[in-house]
């Protein structure tokens, strides 16, 4: 094994919280039981357990209680979820899906269920072979594979139920993202803007598989699922046939804007809430306009998918800001008013509040150092873009602040209601760009960018944020050597956890950020953290160890980082990777001891 780096995390600490009244709740309140049936943990995304046997005073003695090969190493992205006795995984390609019985020592497997993905589907997933997860719904486990399915099994005995096929890798389309369950439907989008893909969410029958609605991200009014329930707050998303008339020519149907990433549900609006990828390509000179409905988020109706209203973060989006992101869907005051609200810590990095009836924004803060863009007018919702920083053809644009991978990807936030604090696992990264002429090629990449990324300001790369909604500011932050690429875990025992890109596992707590315990893994971690109920009674803490994804490609695939642009610009920001971690694919699960 290669040495790992022992770097530690320094807390910053940007204001006490000392007898912080919490003014923020969940938009629903969290299961009371131990299990863990879906990764956001509940519709509203708090990633919140309301367990509390493991402490800020006794943390520091968890250790090991078993641990699982998925036999892959590559990026190990998801979230395990875990009902009654027992713990579901899925792994990367292949995609297995294992069972672990959690009543007997060590966890054995109860079954195993081998999708058998298309190989070929390894060649198109632009950002590794990841999958951030299944969910579990009245006795079956719903996931997806890279190559573009749906599947439902039995819980109890793993044999498949039924499989659906939405994505076509001939065009460069892949599965990656967790899908959600929502009054019987389970609601699936794809992968592959940068193949020039047309982004879609799905919602299929969880009795039958079968397509109920599917609705686009570009195009006509009728393929987007936009009718006469549609009511965008700002008058830069209303019309007709705004997918089409926003895009030069045919550009909408190779336009982007996939749903790759998290959906929200909020039972009281009946609504889902879920963001769109960036448009496709990364060269803005080759598709002028705001590129509707792209880098922005919808709202829907789960029955029917017939949209209710949209906000686009990023119009005509120049630096690859996919707004995939989670919402989270919580009540706090506003000028004296309670609000309904989504917090997004969005990957142009700001962090928005918006009402969740209509998407209006209600402010919108930056999380971290940002150039790009100057400001949000509140007024007409639109970001000011910077023109010292707006990347042109065959130019070099240096020193733009996030970088494409934003001050945050797709790795999820947590909420807790004990402190009323989000805490929010991001990147410090800055880059140059130099767009340049791409032809659509099915089933290839259509990029048309040449980017670098290197450290921001401060030369750290990575950060966790304890962010206060209410006040609009950061409480405290912890830098990170690496970015931040795992999301976190907030219990009602006052701790929170993550993991970094170099193998530790980190408790810190929810209070302060001081570092109350860390383990090393085998390999760097960019999985989700999760905790839960085990037979015996007691908490339990799982992640998954296994370094990949976009940025860890470096040594997954093994890359030579003298190229700058190696892994699509990781190579210039993670030069040491290979030298803090090794590959690996490994389940550690954690309890105190009894």
């Amino acid at each position: 094994m290669h040495p790992l780096s022992r770097r530690l995390a320094t807390a910053v600490f940007v204001a006490g919280i000392a007898g912080l009244a919490v003014p923020t709740t969940p938009a629903a309140p969290s299961a009371t039981s131990g299990d863990w049936t879906m990764p956001a943990h509940d519709y509203a995304s708090t990633r919140y357990s309301p367990l509390n046997e493991i402490t800020t005073r006794n943390v520091g003695k968890l250790a090991v209680a078993f641990t699982f090969s998925t036999g892959v190493n590559r990026g190990q992205e998801a979230a395990p979820i875990v009902v009654g006795n027992t713990m579901y995984v899925v792994t990367p390609f292949p995609n297995v899906l294992y069972a672990l019985d959690l009543t007997k020592p060590g966890a054995p497997a109860k079954w195993s269920y081998k999708p058998k993905p298309e190989p070929a589907s390894q060649g198109v997933a632009c950002c590794d072979v990841v999958n951030r997860g299944a969910v579990y719904s009245q006795g079956r486990v719903f996931f997806n594979t890279l190559d573009g399915n749906t599947l439902a099994v039995d819980a109890a005995t793993g044999k498949p139920i039924w499989r659906t096929k939405l994505g076509d890798i001939n065009k460069g389309e892949t599965i990656t993202m967790a899908p959600l369950v929502v009054k019987g439907k389970v609601l699936v989008g794809n992968a592959g803007g940068e193949m020039g893909v047309r982004g879609w969410l799905a919602a299929l029958d969880a009795g039958t598989g079968k397509i109920a609605w599917k609705a686009y991200s570009t195009g006509p009014d009728k393929d987007v699922l936009i009718g006469p329930s549609f009511k965008p707050h700002y008058a830069s998303d209303r019309g007709t046939d705004l997918g089409t008339k926003t895009w030069p020519g045919d550009a909408w149907k190779i336009g982007g804007g996939t749903a790759w990433g998290w959906i929200s549900y909020d039972p009281e609006t009946d609504l889902i809430f879920y963001g769109t990828g960036n448009p496709g390509p990364w060269n803005p000179d080759q598709r002028p306009g705001d590129n509707k409905w792209t880098a922005g988020i919808f709202a829907r109706d789960p029955d029917t998918g017939d949209a209710r209203w949209f906000y686009q973060f990023s119009p005509h989006d120049l630096y690859d800001y996919d707004a995939v992101n989670e919402n989270l869907l919580l009540e706090m005051t506003i000028a004296g008013k309670r609000r309904k609200v989504i917090v997004r810590p969005e990957r142009n990095g700001f962090v928005y509040i918006l009402d969740r009836a209509t998407g209006q924004v209600l402010s919108a803060d930056p999380y971290g150092p940002v150039n790009a863009m100057l400001k949000i007018d509140m007024t007409t919702g639109r970001p000011q873009y910077n023109a010292e920083k707006q990347p042109k053809t065959g130019r070099t644009t240096r020193q733009i602040c996030p970088a494409a991978p934003g001050m945050k990807d797709w790795n999820p936030s947590s909420f807790s209601p004990r402190t009323g604090l989000v805490y929010v696992p991001h990147n410090n990264l800055c880059m140059d760009m130099q767009p340049s002429e791409v032809n659509y090629i099915a089933g290839t990449p259509y990029i048309g960018a040449e980017e670098k990324y290197y450290a921001g300001p401060g030369g750290h790369r990575g950060v966790v944020t304890a962010w206060n909604p209410v006040q609009r500011r950061a409480m405290w932050k912890i830098k990170e050597d690496l970015p931040v690429w795992s999301g976190t875990l907030s219990t009602a025992g006052d701790v929170v956890f993550y993991g970094t890109m170099d193998g530790w596992f980190k408790a810190i707590d929810a209070r302060s950020g001081a570092l109350l315990w860390k383990f090393q893994t085998g390999s760097g971690i960019i999985g989700q953290p999760i905790a839960y109920r085990g037979p015996d009674g007691h908490q339990y803490i799982a992640i998954l160890s296994g370094i990949g994804g976009w940025p860890g490609a470096i040594v997954t695939n093994n890359l030579d980082t003298r190229d700058a642009t190696a892994a699509a610009g990781w190579g210039a920001a993670l030069p040491d990777l290979k030298q803090k971690t090794t590959a690996g694919g490994t389940l550690y699960v954690f309890a105190l001891p009894h």
